[in-house]
């Protein structure tokens, strides 16, 4: 059947958008409800508040985030609207120091330096970093390598010095944590920490 009309045409065509335009709302309605801070994959920013883990689930066959007790950041606990800002704070200091040019994050970004996606959760910042920044928590020894990363060199790749200061380390530890208990469906793919059994 072949019409001539162009109001045939017409209409056929609006109605494709309206259909379109209706299956793209609802997308996007249900992709907001995953991924928007306090959704089903992505925890409130309170969330640096607490202890994060990382422990395999059986019936999805993948490793996800766990979130336990209480574990106060740099010895603070954060009010909602204050855990939000430093968490925004640290995206924007990772923004500015374009630290996607050599690192990962939900796979965007390079790969010359490691995977951020779930570095808090590194067993290395308790066994090797720690000990070698002469700090006391996870935190701390992340905020004093990413301030001077050129005192502390292990790898043949090192990071430059970004002049972070105290309060942008911070923040970017805040983010760093935070992005850890966001459920990334099992991504990076082979990451498991000491307690997952391995590095």
């Amino acid at each position: 059947m072949f019409a001539r009309d162009p109001l045939f045409w017409r209409a056929g065509a609006v109605s494709s958008l309206i259909v379109t335009l209706v299956v793209l709302a609802m997308l996007t309605t249900d992709t907001l409800r995953v991924i928007t801070a306090g959704g089903q994959n992505v925890p409130t920013y309170t969330v640096i508040n607490h202890q994060i883990g990382y422990e395999y689930v059986t019936d999805r066959n993948e490793y996800m985030p766990t979130i336990g007790g209480q574990e106060p950041l740099f010895g603070k606990i954060y009010s909602p609207a204050q855990a939000e800002a430093l968490v925004r704070h640290g995206k924007l200091v990772i923004q500015s120091r374009a630290c996607l040019d050599c690192h990962t994050m939900f796979g965007t970004g390079a790969y010359y330096a490691p995977d951020l996606t779930k570095a808090w959760l590194d067993p290395a910042w308790e066994h090797l970093w720690m000990p070698m920044t002469g700090t006391h928590t996870r935190a701390d020894a992340i905020a004093a390598f990413l301030q001077h990363p050129e005192q502390y060199p292990t790898w043949t790749r090192e990071m430059p010095n970004l002049h972070l200061t105290l309060d942008e380390a911070q923040a970017v530890v805040a983010y760093l944590k935070w992005v850890s208990a966001v459920n990334t469906n099992g991504f990076p793919y082979g990451f498991k920490t000491a307690a997952a059994g391995g590095t």
